[in-house]
């Protein structure tokens, strides 16, 4: 941790007026950290003293909030993001839980350099795959809270997510048997697992034969942060859910936006916008096929990503490329995003009330894709099968189609009518207050 955090949280948060000590672990990119910075700056406005463990790429965002950091070492994300398996179909299951094995060592002695110098929190929130939380939970005794930002983290067999192609066949089998495929150990479970072991050796704490379901969600509490109407907490899922809603953290109060884009904006009609998303390095076939479909339209267009080196040279002045800008206000200022199907990415283009078309690769972007298409919000197109022939018509039925504008719009006006940050904050409290409950080995 920099003494810069350390003093300036002592500095914001008095010793007093300290309630607890959370601890947030995040892996993944800035759709999987906004979020947490989004539950930290709630918490400490609750109160409460918050320290997170992530990539050092995020820590001056993190710190910008006040929240305390200290980073993994050493740090396996940035290995992860560059490689290629990760977004291809059928591969990304493997990577994920290859590199998600690797960040458990780092993770569970980070946590323990936390205890040392700060004191052990009194609650852990982090998602289903930083299984150095949950070792750390039975080293150290801390209750965990698995937090999940998408429906297919959930995996249920009352509402099957779309994850890899051949669930589309899986669903239409009967509730039983769906059940009982779901009962059987993971074979993803073999990439991560050694490592686990391995760290749980070094931690004195007793492996699991198997990470699927043991490990998937912490017997202390699931937190579901995405609406009822997206998709439902259902019977399979653990006792202890709590639902709550998109956080539709885009960090807007520390990041405004970049002038060049402001005066695009405003110097003509709305844009369409394309991005992969921020940890996609292996997109220049993407933006290659957006640059040709934008040309045909004759229309205008913000190409958003951090890597320049993927976008076309030479583009017209009627395509703008920037690295970042906050949805909250980019996204009402367009007429379609064209994108990834990252769950924040969704849920910002739900609040905008804008049509999205999803080109989904990997992870839980198919199945956010699917709910996208049910919704009657957008359109969507596997990474695969992508051309600029199939992308044109989809794109111009979302640009025209009536429906599909005001189903969008509905969206919005859903999101408007919020639950109450309290009542999560509230079950936040209780469930730190309720310590840790007996592992259900469901």
């Amino acid at each position: 941790m920099s003494q810069t955090a350390a003093h300036a949280g002592r500095r914001n948060r008095p010793d007093q007026n300290i309630v607890s000590h959370i601890l947030l672990l995040p892996f993944g990119t800035s759709g999987s950290i906004f979020p947490f910075i989004w539950l930290g700056r709630k918490l400490l406005e609750r109160g409460h003293r918050v320290t997170m463990i992530a990539s050092a790429v995020y820590q001056q965002t993190a710190e910008a909030v006040g929240i305390e950091f200290f980073s993994p070492e050493p740090e396996v994300l940035p290995l992860m993001l560059a490689d290629a398996g990760l977004w291809r179909p059928g591969s990304f299951k493997q990577v994920a839980f290859t590199y998600a094995g690797r960040a458990t060592a780092p993770c569970a002695a980070a946590i323990d350099r936390v205890v040392r110098e700060i004191g052990k929190p009194d609650l852990m929130l982090a998602p289903m795959i930083s299984f150095g939380a949950r070792i750390a939970r039975e080293k150290h005794g801390i209750p965990l809270i698995t937090v999940h930002f998408y429906p297919a983290a959930m995996m249920s067999a009352d509402d099957l997510p779309l994850v890899l192609p051949g669930f589309r066949f899986l669903r239409m089998l009967p509730l039983a048997v769906r059940k009982l495929i779901l009962s059987l150990p993971s074979p993803y479970d073999r990439f991560a697992l050694p490592a686990v072991v391995e760290a749980c050796a070094v931690h004195g704490v007793k492996p699991p034969t198997r990470l699927w379901k043991p490990w998937h969600h912490s017997p202390d509490g699931v937190l579901a942060l995405f609406p009822s109407w997206y998709a439902s907490v259902e019977q399979d899922h653990p006792d202890h859910t709590f639902q709550w809603d998109f956080p539709l953290e885009d960090m807007v109060q520390q990041r405004g936006m970049a002038p060049e884009l402001d005066h695009f904006l405003t110097a003509g009609e709305r844009p369409i916008l394309f991005t992969p998303g921020t940890g996609q390095y292996h997109a220049a076939g993407f933006f290659e096929i957006a640059a040709r479909v934008v040309s045909t339209l004759g229309c205008r267009a913000v190409f958003l990503t951090t890597r320049t080196e993927q976008v076309p040279k030479h583009l017209p002045s009627s395509i703008l490329v920037s690295a970042y800008a906050p949805f909250s206000l980019l996204l009402p200022r367009a007429a379609v995003m064209v994108h990834h199907g990252g769950i924040g990415t969704v849920a910002q283009c739900f609040a905008a009330g804008i049509p999205q078309l999803v080109v989904h690769m990997s992870l839980d972007q198919p199945d956010n894709a699917a709910r996208v298409a049910r919704l009657g919000v957008g359109l969507s197109i596997g990474i695969g099968r992508l051309t600029a022939a199939r992308l044109l018509p989809l794109l111009k039925r979302c640009l025209e189609d009536e429906t599909i504008k005001e189903q969008a719009r509905q969206r919005a006006r859903h999101l408007q009518q919020r639950q109450p940050v309290a009542e999560l904050l509230d079950w936040l409290e209780e469930t730190m207050g309720g310590g840790m409950r007996q592992n259900d080995e469901r």
